[in-house]
């Protein structure tokens, strides 16, 4: 017995990829069916099949349309069944993406980045001069470790909180002395500093403890001397 091969290229070309050739042919059945009632009931089941192919569509209303959307357009907009929304018009096939929003000036510092001038936009909104110069030393922290990675090389506090004052129409400032002193700028110095002050608060601790530790041995009839004294006969 011989079989008939049948090609893709000898088949109806696919009207939508992601659901597949069978989910087309089921669409081909439904228009074939003539009871009203029973193309409804089998066209809500394959909507329902579609999702299970699909499913990271979702589940909330604006995905359901889509997939009653998808039914009609594999059909061509030729199957007539009553959903839950109305049949969509076929100028959707022609209907383009909304064009995405982008920021149109361009970027003063591209080493820093545009996260870099959203947080000091953030910053100047503060009304907290605490946290306002809190956010000033995490900023000016990120970006000595972004110019450090982009140009392989160190920076000056000095121009980091130049670069600042830029970005900022001179509406952020915090005192560079302060800054180089305690390395705010610098995670790793900061870490450092913290650390040393811990040992040095531990040592302090250990020597207090030393002196509290107890009086010293008092020296009694029966060690003086060094060593154990036998009584003498």
């Amino acid at each position: 017995m011989e079989r008939s091969l049948e090609y893709n290229t000898q088949r109806v070309q696919l009207k939508l990829r992601e659901y597949g050739r069978n989910v087309q042919n089921l669409v081909a059945h439904l228009k074939t069916i003539e009871d009203q009632e029973e193309r409804n009931k089998k066209a809500a089941t394959l909507v329902e099949l579609m999702k299970l192919i699909n499913p990271d569509l979702g589940n909330d209303n604006e995905s359901d349309q889509k997939v009653w959307d998808d039914l009609h357009i594999i059909s061509n907009f030729e199957l007539e069944i009553e959903g839950p929304f109305p049949k969509p018009d076929a100028s959707v096939l022609d209907r383009k993406p909304k064009r995405l929003q982008y920021y149109s000036n361009e970027i003063k510092f591209r080493h820093y980045g545009r996260g870099v001038e959203i947080l000091i936009d953030q910053a100047v909104a503060m009304k907290d001069p605490k946290e306002k110069e809190g956010a000033v030393v995490a900023i000016g922290r990120l970006m000595k470790g972004f110019f450090q990675t982009w140009n392989k090389e160190s920076i000056e506090d000095e121009q980091i909180l130049k670069n600042i004052k830029r970005l900022s129409d001179n509406k952020l400032d915090i005192d560079i002395e302060t800054v180089k002193e305690l390395g705010l700028f610098d995670s790793d110095k900061k870490q450092f500093n913290r650390r040393s002050s811990n040992n040095n608060k531990g040592g302090r601790r250990n020597n207090q403890s030393g002196k509290s530790g107890g009086s010293p041995r008092r020296n009694t009839p029966h060690n003086k001397g060094g060593g154990n004294n036998r009584r003498r006969h």
